[in-house]
């Protein structure tokens, strides 16, 4: 990605596709990212998952199923997205919901690897 920066992107369009649950998200700089629904949740950047501090991370597990029930922009930097399963405290600000889009295959892999460190489940 030579001399772009997801500080800077915008967001043009974003569509949430209700049947596969998949959050499509096309930015001013050409970059497009499909999202799912279980992705957002576990990486939501909310205290409750992110804890408070590196390390105090909360392993979200059982969220395979998860639904998306609303988007609603916060201001010019963020979407507040609600989960089927009551989460809503996660604002993501359009560089993070970027920043997960470029490294989505890498975080993906760390949620799976870190779910069957503890022996846990998507379901």
């Amino acid at each position: 990605m030579s001399g772009l920066t997801h500080d800077s992107a915008s967001p043009l369009e974003i569509k949430l596709h209700a049947v596969s649950q998949q959050l499509e998200i096309s930015y001013d700089d050409g970059a497009s990212f499909s999202l799912s629904a279980e992705y957002l949740r576990v990486y939501s950047p909310s205290a409750e998952v992110r804890g408070h501090g590196v390390g105090n991370e909360v392993l979200q597990v059982g969220k395979k199923h998860v639904a998306i029930t609303a988007l609603e922009p916060v201001g010019h930097y963020a979407l507040k997205i609600v989960f089927s399963d009551g989460h809503d405290s996660g604002l993501f600000s359009w560089a993070y919901l970027y920043e997960l889009g470029v490294k989505h295959d890498q975080y993906w892999q760390d949620y799976l690897n870190r779910l069957a460190a503890a022996g846990a489940g998507r379901e």
